[in-house]
């Protein structure tokens, strides 16, 4: 199973993510992914004029990687790909793809599903997003901790 888990610090394309990973994903039946973009307003309705992902850089790559692999070892899944943006992110620009190959649709899309729901509540990232009213930090919602649940049972 081929894995590859990338911190970036500068914007990435995700056409040309997906493009590479199909490239690699020979012998499968599918390919599924998601990519995750900086939303330019905040939950409150305000305006969002850049988000901030500080990070530790051993610590965030080791726990990216750790999601990928549990994924690997819970589907039949051939391979995954893994991009997070870390640093200063402008609204509309892509901040995470996760892509998963299989023989199978399901496993390759219930592989995505759950990589993003661990990435969104467990991944080391610390976010801020800076508004008109000044920077505010950034949490995991009650929904996003309700999605990774799902993965318990």
């Amino acid at each position: 199973m081929a894995a590859s888990c990338t911190l970036a610090n500068d914007p990435f394309d995700p056409a040309e993510e997906l493009r590479l990973f199909s490239a690699d994903a020979t012998g499968v039946g599918a390919i599924a992914s998601f990519t995750g973009v900086a939303r330019p307003d905040a939950a409150d309705g305000s305006a969002v004029h850049s988000m901030f992902l500080d990070h530790h850089p051993r610590m965030t790559q080791r726990s990216i990687e750790e999601i990928a692999g549990d994924a690997a070892g819970r589907f039949d899944i051939v391979g995954t790909r893994i991009i997070h943006r870390c640093g200063t992110i402008e609204p509309n620009e892509p901040i995470v793809f996760v892509a998963a190959s299989s023989r199978h649709r399901r496993a390759a899309l219930q592989a995505v599903d759950y990589m993003m729901d661990r990435l969104k509540t467990e991944a080391f990232f610390w976010k801020r997003e800076q508004r008109d009213s000044g920077a505010h930090w950034i949490e995991p919602t009650d929904t996003d901790y309700q999605d990774r649940e799902r993965w318990t049972s």
